[in-house]
């Protein structure tokens, strides 16, 4: 039995209207074609003297739309609304126009599909407004997924003849349309089980996102596949003498592998030193049998042929993907001791793996209801819950990435009860998935009966039990720090950010200026200079509302870091900052080597970062004209540029992109004990960040003074490292040692300037 490709047989040229019904016909009625026709006839009416980007008419479009949706092989609603999914939007069509024409679900699922009007974009800040207004867009496509897959279905269609069709866009726009196919519409397709959709959709969106490391994985592909064919042909040769020898029936080939695929193992093995020939299932075979019996027996004539690999194993059969993905994964040392995957399923199975969730989505005569088949896919109707809960769109669409599209572990209730959660999951976000209050209440957590962290990561098969206060304490907002890891669900976060939203606003208040104004002192920045710029970063009414949504974790210390150092390191001198001569004015010099700063109205250059202040991007900077090492980068509040009398040899500079890492001198004040500095060290080698410098002083009551100059990348990730070093046991305070240093100069503590020059 062979099945059907969606995004393969297709014709050599755009597809016609001859070959969409040459297509639906091998599983429609005869009589179902007719309503194809009609509707082709219509759409070419309505798009009549239009043409795409390409320089193709627009009709073809929705004709190449229809015929991969013919390979999903829905029913003729599904394929007349792909012929019409434009009209509506792009030539005025009413839905009521439809409805008359077309009956009443045709004229449904054309309006799902019809994507939303444009709004008008607020000037400030642009990339905001925009992100919100996609955001809009995914959630209505969402929902309407969740009323009818079919909708869906046609989209990703919709989506992957528009990737295909690419490079006709300008680089921005592929860019832009490109990340969107990588982090929602392969993951959706993914989840649906559409294997086919998923892995062009992520190829053709990797081409544009990443086209060196694209073009050197085919270039490496292209280059082996010869020697990579006859070593398939050998092993598919032994698989098929031996399962004769044991009386199975079966179809055995090779498996290709994609390149978004191949690049992300190759992601995860360069951590380990492992090469690209070291990647186990870049050789695949694949064996399709009768009953599900064939496949466990064919799992142990393999296994008698070659070693398996430890760890390698996954039984997809017996705990099936939510996707309704079934088969059996295994990887043995095979020929030459090659590690090779063998992938083993029924031809039901196969049927699933390829079409998914729509090779169980049939409008014909005696197939299955449409409710029975949604209610195999439990998790759209999460959409609708989510839906009432999350006003916010963008709230919305994060949570369908997060809790959706990332794989997932399953834990055990004490009771035996299976739960889904998404991998990295905690006991926590597995208290607050059993019930709401559970999770106000948990003070600890036991896996497989030992006492673990909050922010211990679940393993699939673990068995959870939650040990909750006898007194409503309510979460602590700790819980909230994405960087301390105690919450990876979404769901889990809205939960504790509607119990401190409930709270006093005034407490919230109070709680929020803590919490800014000690993020802002940790990173050596005036807590009260960048408050204008932070409400219209975050579309805050005022700063009081501004410090609430901290308060209660609406706004993260983590955003304002990141958006902060974005805003300074895009912006800074060109709105606040006054040219230095009418020569300059709105010129500034390409970005130089280095350190990534750009030096405004001043020739080509050196540019060197200030050892005495050290500046990270992020920080308010100026440069300094020296003698012999072109212009030193220090930032604005610098001693030594203040008390400078040549002001002439200052220059406006500005941050461009970052070239290299900066260091940044960090203080630490901790109790003394065994071990300390190895923690330490092993937070900042977890952050990837390099330690070139440290020092320790022992205060004689117990406790020590670490003084570490850290590579950082900016202000972002100094934020983020602050932050994890603030838990290690022991530690007491954490923070950026430029203001400890600034103080001691002006007080005449005995520090001296260094000289600018």
């Amino acid at each position: 039995m062979r099945t059907a490709s969606p995004a393969a047989d297709s014709p050599a040229a755009s597809p016609t209207i001859e070959d969409v019904v040459r297509r639906a016909g091998e599983y429609l009625p005869a009589e179902r074609l007719t309503l194809l026709r009609e509707a082709y006839a219509f759409a070419e009416r309505c798009h009549a003297g239009q043409t795409r980007s390409t320089g193709d008419p627009y009709i073809t479009h929705p004709v190449a739309v229809a015929y991969l949706v013919a390979g999903l092989q829905l029913d003729h609603h599904a394929l007349a609304a792909a012929l019409l999914h434009d009209v509506q939007e792009d030539c005025g069509v009413r839905n009521e126009t439809l409805r008359e024409k077309f009956g009443p679900e045709v004229a449904r699922l054309v309006d799902g599909l019809t994507k939303l009007n444009k709004m008008e974009l607020l000037a400030s800040p642009e990339q905001l407004t925009r992100d919100a207004v996609q955001a809009q867009n995914l959630r209505k496509m969402f929902l309407a997924m969740a009323e009818d897959i079919r909708v869906v279905l046609v989209k990703l269609c919709d989506r992957l003849h528009n990737m295909r069709t690419l490079w006709a866009l300008p680089p921005d726009k592929q860019q832009r349309i490109a990340r969107e196919t990588l982090e929602i519409f392969a993951p959706l397709a993914s989840r649906l089980g559409v294997w086919q959709l998923k892995w062009e959709l992520e190829d053709l969106a990797f081409r544009y996102l990443e086209p060196a490391k694209y073009k050197e994985i085919a270039d490496l592909l292209a280059s082996r596949r010869a020697a990579r064919e006859r070593y398939i042909e050998r092993a598919v040769a032994v698989v098929k003498e031996h399962l004769e020898r044991a009386g199975i029936r079966a179809e055995v080939t090779g498996r290709a592998k994609h390149i978004y695929s191949i690049y992300q193992k190759m992601q995860r093995y360069a951590a380990q030193s492992k090469t690209f020939d070291q990647i186990y299932d870049l050789l695949a075979l694949r064996i399709l049998v009768e009953t599900v019996a064939d496949c466990y027996h064919a799992l142990g004539v393999v296994h008698s042929i070659w070693r398996p690999i430890p760890g390698q194993f996954d039984d997809y059969i017996a705990n099936p993907k939510d996707s309704m993905y079934q088969s059996l994964h295994t990887t043995v040392v095979a020929l030459d001791g090659k590690p090779l995957e063998v992938q083993i399923r029924t031809y039901e199975m196969h049927q699933v793996a390829e079409y998914g969730v729509a090779a169980h989505w049939r409008y014909k005569e005696g197939a299955r209801t449409q409710g029975t088949d949604e209610e195999r896919i439990a998790w759209l109707r999460q959409l609708l819950e989510w839906q009432r809960e999350m006003t916010a769109a963008e709230e919305f669409v994060e949570s369908v990435k997060t809790d959706i599209f990332r794989d997932q572990v399953f834990v055990y209730t004490p009771k035996g009860d299976v739960l889904a959660l998404p991998a990295g999951a905690t006991p926590l976000d597995f208290a607050y998935r059993i019930h709401t209050d559970l999770g106000h209440q948990t003070i600890g957590a036991k896996v497989n009966g030992r006492i673990v962290p909050l922010n211990h990561q679940l393993r699939t098969g673990d068995v959870v039990e939650i040990i909750r206060s006898r007194s409503s304490r309510g979460p602590s907002r700790d819980w909230l720090n994405p960087h301390l890891g105690y919450v990876r669900s979404s769901h889990a976060r809205e939960k504790i950010r509607q119990w401190f939203r409930r709270q006093e606003r005034a407490e919230n208040i109070e709680r929020g200026r803590e919490m800014y104004e000690k993020e802002m002192r940790r990173l050596g920045l005036d807590p009260a200079e960048h408050q204008e710029t932070l409400l219209g970063l975050f579309n805050m009414a005022s700063w009081e509302d501004f410090l609430a949504a901290i308060g209660y974790g609406g706004i993260s210390t983590t955003s304002i870091a990141r958006r902060l150092a974005a805003h300074l390191q895009v912006d800074e001198g060109k709105e606040e900052s006054a040219p230095p001569s009418a020569e300059s004015k709105g010129e500034t010099a390409p970005p130089l080597g280095g350190p990534g700063v750009r030096v405004l109205g001043v020739g080509n250059l050196l540019t060197t970062i200030a050892r005495c202040c050290n500046p990270v991007p992020g920080d308010q900077i100026v440069g300094y004209v020296t003698r012999s090492r072109g212009v030193t980068i220090h930032r604005a509040d610098c001693l030594n540029v203040l008390r400078e009398e040549e002001r002439e040899r200052i220059v406006e500079v500005e941050w461009g992109k970052p070239t290299r890492l900066y260091p940044v001198d960090v203080r630490i004040e901790a109790w003394d004990r065994v071990g300390l500095l190895r923690d330490i060290s092993t937070v900042v080698a977890e952050e990837q960040v390099n330690m070139v410098g440290v020092r320790t002083i022992e205060n004689g009551d117990g406790s020590i003074l670490i003084l570490a100059t850290l590579e950082t990348s900016g202000i972002e990730q100094l934020s983020r490292l602050l932050t994890k070093l603030e838990v290690v046991r022991g530690v007491r305070s954490v923070e950026r040692a430029m203001e400890r240093r600034r103080t001691k100069a002006v007080d005449g503590s005995g520090a001296t300037p260094r000289p600018l020059g």
